[in-house]
């Protein structure tokens, strides 16, 4: 066999026992996944801000912005809710280049499974010990998921993972939002599906388990672009197409129909500042018709400290090491806009 078996790992119980939630942080989650549950089930017309770095790369840095964006939270409480995407793991297209801080906790240090597992639930405590913020991340390895299920208020599944199997299956057994992305086809009934199958309860194997699920009725749909045959990005932010998504939606027997638009990856062609402009089309979209205002119930956008990216080993102080990202300041503004289009 071509695998080299170098250590059993922890299981998440065991990581959790290690690395327990405090009551107030126990008491913080169970009240911002109300708040954000009832974003998704029409109880509350509040917008999602889904915003943070590509990639969490760096501890002191990551809660920085949460700490920033905590400040803002309370600016806007009235018609926002922020969400702070913490995301701990990358899918990369090749393979190749950083995978997140679950695979190395320092980027410029070899991959240690172990000592990312502890790395990642710690930021994750950290950040909503001192914001009071709970977080977004992106569920790339269904197994790991337990490792910060009691941490988490929101997960994604990204457009590489969005047709898989156990994805789909195991979504179907949380209590919070999950995103599922459209694929890089840009397939809309391939999420579609993805949506239907999580959103039911299934039997299944899960870390050496027999497990049964309920069905997740926030499990939704988000826009992130699409990739052509050429290579070349696809925008599906349009009116035209939250119009057909709406359709599609409306054809099919799902609970709590909603979209959340990613701002960058294929919908920016990846030019970060793009992301101002395309939010406030978005808005604008919704703005004009109040079948699209109730299905898109936030925005997704890339942002850190500083804008733009930099190579690992380059150490700028909060500049994303994968996909560019929005500086603070366009950040912060940006936020404002949005609620006052809300």
């Amino acid at each position: 066999m071509g695998f080299k078996f170098i250590k059993r790992l922890p299981s998440p119980a065991e990581i959790r026992e290690a690395y327990p939630l405090s009551s107030n942080i126990i008491a913080t989650k169970k009240e911002r996944d109300a708040l954000i549950r009832d974003v998704f089930i029409g109880q509350s017309d509040k917008f999602l801000v889904i915003i943070g770095p590509c990639s969490a790369d760096n501890e002191d840095a990551v809660c920085d912005y949460v700490n920033r964006l905590a400040k803002v939270q309370e600016k806007v409480s009235d018609r926002l809710v922020l969400v702070p995407r913490i995301y701990t793991n990358k899918p990369r297209t090749t393979g190749e280049g950083y995978k997140g801080m679950v695979h190395q906790p320092d980027p410029e240090k070899k991959p240690d499974m172990l000592a990312g597992i502890i790395a990642i639930r710690k930021m994750h405590i950290r950040a909503i010990e001192e914001s009071g913020l709970t977080a977004a991340d992106e569920m790339l390895y269904p197994e790991n998921w337990r490792y910060l299920s009691d941490v988490l208020s929101y997960v994604a599944v990204g457009a590489r993972s969005v047709e898989n199997q156990q994805h789909r299956l195991t979504v179907s057994g949380f209590d919070i939002p999950a995103g599922m992305k459209n694929p890089t086809s840009g397939d809309f009934s391939v999420m579609l599906n993805s949506v239907y199958a999580a959103q039911h309860p299934h039997d299944f194997i899960f870390r050496g388990w027999e497990v049964q699920t309920t069905g997740n009725e926030l499990t939704h749909t988000i826009l992130r672009g699409a990739v052509n045959k050429h290579g070349q990005s696809i925008p599906n932010y349009h009116y035209e197409d939250l119009e057909l998504l709406l359709q599609m939606y409306n054809e099919r027997d799902l609970k709590n129909p909603s979209c959340i638009v990613d701002a960058n990856h294929s919908n920016s062609n990846k030019k970060h500042m793009e992301q101002i402009r395309i939010v406030k089309e978005i808005m604008h979209s919704r703005r004009h018709n109040p079948d699209i205002a109730r299905l898109v119930k936030g925005v997704m956008i890339e942002s850190y400290i500083e804008g733009g990216s930099q190579k690992v080993g380059e150490h700028i102080y909060g500049k994303s090491i994968t996909d560019p990202c929005l500086d603070w300041n366009s950040s912060e503004q940006l936020i404002y806009s949005i609620a006052d289009l809300v």
